[in-house]
């Protein structure tokens, strides 16, 4: 969503880094640049000009002028004011006030943004990371079937949803449901609202009786990213007549500009709770201002990737694997586990965008054709070999070879790269076995990539060598980037 922007930013930064001194020239011409790269990505122009003058006015300061590197300065004076942008004055806003049971939670928006969508997708976190008893009721009187999809999703996700009465209107739902919450001791009720393709007189007036029955706890209008300062409009008008208390952007993962996640805070100064990439129902995320801002200016966000892999390992997997690493031993069974978590976690080109520095480098492995196939392609040659080949790779001869590449649809050639990359994977993990738990802990991991692991992250870059990585948290960024297999660029193209 925001690769436009950071690409415009981060040219203009690496200017401002390379000189040794900073007048107010220079920062005058860099916020010029900058201006125009907020106004490309579709942020509100008062709020781009806002923000310009912020900078300016703090970049030209004394701090700047005496600071040892005034360039990183001034990019720092940057991220904080973008987190400003982005967060507002309340660090805690995005948080959900759900603490009173049965606590009711309003879903508004227009037709096709995602809002049932939505509905389940908060359901289901509250669920299974707060614990909490959820109800969900569709309101939606109008479009035809949205009762029944807000249904089966709830069957899919194990939420229980509201029994459809044929001929009730919106408000009477709402009465149902409020006192089905109350009588079953059900923690939180969800109201999916009905929306329409524009705001008009009819939607407004649904809402604000349903909002006036149930004084609902939270008011979350789903709004779709793609649509740029539409979405901004938007909010700005539901805020007026119903009064929200935070937006769900959806179709984050797509290829928008960004600017209505820029805008929408500063104009409507309600704050952004969540953000949705995606289609499957864990496909929702918090939205953490400081992490945005990090990525925007290639900082990465390498908290949000240690999260990640938190959910996706799980803790006995994790325990297990430490005890193979320690006794040295690494198979393809092995290989195979880290390749499929490397998928599940969103792939090369998800993992790498949240490690720092590493932006630019996305795009080298696009040029080369490397994308996430080349995993898959991987994965594929390890389930052609037999259960004894996977436990003893040290068995493929010649003619094991040809048949594994050729049960696969793969050359010989790939197979050797792939058996070259376990050899160094499992190098690296006898050095991490002599170096017991502490040598584990303290920065093991990191031999995988880092100084005398001897391997080459993917585009062929020593793992010491990656431009702007670990600056701020080295132990982090090594260890995040021990996910990424090596000697892919040969793999990128299936010949």
């Amino acid at each position: 969503m925001f690769e436009n922007l950071s690409d415009r930013l981060g040219g203009v930064f690496d200017k401002l880094t390379k000189q040794g001194a900073l007048n107010e020239a220079d920062v005058a011409t860099a916020m010029r640049e900058v201006r125009t790269a907020l106004l490309e990505a579709d942020v509100s122009l008062t709020v781009a000009r806002d923000f310009v003058d912020a900078v300016k006015e703090k970049a030209t300061g004394q701090a700047v002028t005496k600071s040892v590197t005034p360039g990183q300065q001034v990019v720092k004076i940057v991220h904080d004011e973008l987190i400003k942008v982005l967060a507002g004055d309340d660090a805690h806003a995005g948080a959900l006030k759900i603490d009173s049971p049965p606590a009711p939670i309003l879903m508004v928006g227009l037709q096709g943004s995602g809002k049932t969508t939505t509905t389940a997708k908060l359901a289901k976190r509250l669920k299974e990371r707060e614990g909490k008893r959820v109800l969900m009721a569709s309101l939606d009187t109008q479009r035809p079937a949205a009762m029944e999809q807000l249904g089966i999703l709830g069957m899919q996700i194990g939420v229980d949803t509201l029994p459809i009465i044929p001929g009730q209107t919106a408000v009477q739902i709402a009465k149902r449901a409020k006192q089905q919450a109350t009588l079953a001791g059900y923690d939180v009720y969800m109201l999916d609202t009905a929306g329409r393709l524009s705001i008009d007189e009819t939607l407004m007036a649904e809402v604000e009786a349903v909002r006036n029955e149930t004084k609902p706890h939270e008011t979350i209008l789903v709004v779709d990213g793609l649509t740029g300062q539409d979405a901004v409009n938007t909010a700005e008008n539901f805020n007026a007549r119903v009064g929200i208390s935070g937006v769900v952007l959806t179709r984050m993962d797509g290829d928008g500009r960004g600017g209505a996640a820029l805008s929408m805070r500063a104009v409507t100064g309600k704050p952004i709770k969540f953000v949705g990439l995606g289609e499957k129902m864990d496909a929702l995320e918090e939205f953490h201002p400081e992490r945005v801002a990090g990525r925007i200016l290639g900082m990465g966000d390498i908290v949000s990737l240690v999260e990640k892999a938190q959910e996706e390992i799980e803790a006995k997997e994790a325990e297990r694997m430490m005890k193979r690493f320690k006794a040295g031993r690494f198979d393809m069974n092995d290989l195979r586990n880290q390749l499929e978590q490397m998928m599940k976690m969103g792939g090369m080109q998800g993992i790498m965008g949240m490690l720092p520095g590493m932006g630019k480098m996305q795009k080298q492995m696009d040029a080369a054709g490397l994308d996430d196939k080349v995993l898959k392609r991987q994965v594929a040659l390890i389930q052609s070999m037999t259960k004894e080949e996977r436990r003893k790779p040290e068995l493929l001869q010649a003619s094991r070879k040809k048949r594994i590449a050729k049960g696969a649809g793969m050359d010989v050639s790939d197979l050797n790269k792939l058996l070259k990359m376990h050899r160094q994977m499992a190098d690296a993990m006898k050095k991490m076995g002599k170096m017991g738990k502490k040598g584990l802990m303290r920065g093991g991991l990191g031999a995988l990539m880092g100084k005398g692991g001897g391997m080459t992250p993917p585009g062929g870059m020593p793992g010491g060598a990656m431009p702007g990585a670990g600056a701020a948290n080295p132990n982090l960024t090594d260890f995040a980037r021990t996910q990424l297999p090596s000697n892919l660029s040969g793999m990128g193209k299936k010949k």
